[in-house]
């Protein structure tokens, strides 16, 4: 059964979807690429899944400024081999850092046992992330640190940042997606 709900953030509503007991897409509403565009068809349901009142919690308290921790709502995501390698390789950035585009190439490398792809090609994975926020692509930089675009809009990144103790300000700004 798929679930859907809507949490309304200080930068933007945010839609969710579950399905069964897991959370399969967290985007903000009208961003570059939505994040509902693989969902299975049928009908949704508001509310009932324990894995969506998670979520609505976790949102609750990430916007809030507390820490996740070590809770995460169960997932749940679908893509290539290569984007989900760099969509988990996102899930190990911890709360209040960034890490380049490049970095993610190299640590998927290492963990599939091969080449380090191009950046270029890990953007655009990051840039495909289903579960925004939960899966931190907003932690993403350019290799000297800039801020190279977010999907939902350079402005919630820089929100996104601020909000984990991080001053964006120090990161410049090199373009948008």
């Amino acid at each position: 059964m798929r679930y859907e709900a809507t949490f309304r953030s200080p930068i933007g509503d945010l839609a969710i979807a579950c399905e069964d007991e897991y959370l399969v897409s967290l985007w903000f509403v009208g961003q570059k690429y939505h994040g509902g565009a693989n969902l299975p068809g049928g009908p949704a349901k508001a509310g009932g899944s324990n894995t969506l009142a998670a979520t609505l919690e976790w949102l609750r308290a990430y916007f809030a400024g507390e820490r996740p921790g070590s809770f995460r709502p169960a997932i749940a995501m679908q893509g290539s081999a290569f984007r989900m390698a760099v969509w988990n390789a996102l899930l190990d950035i911890p709360f209040g850092e960034v890490v380049s585009y490049g970095d993610i190439a190299r640590v998927v490398a290492a963990r599939t046992g091969g080449k380090a792809s191009a950046a270029r090609a890990v953007g655009g994975a990051v840039g495909r992330n289903p579960i925004s926020i939960v899966i931190p692509c907003h932690r993403v930089v350019g290799s000297n640190g800039g801020l190279t675009g977010y999907g939902a809009g350079i402005e919630r990144k820089v929100y996104l940042l601020g909000l984990e103790g991080l001053d964006p300000h120090r990161l410049r700004v090199q373009g948008k997606r």
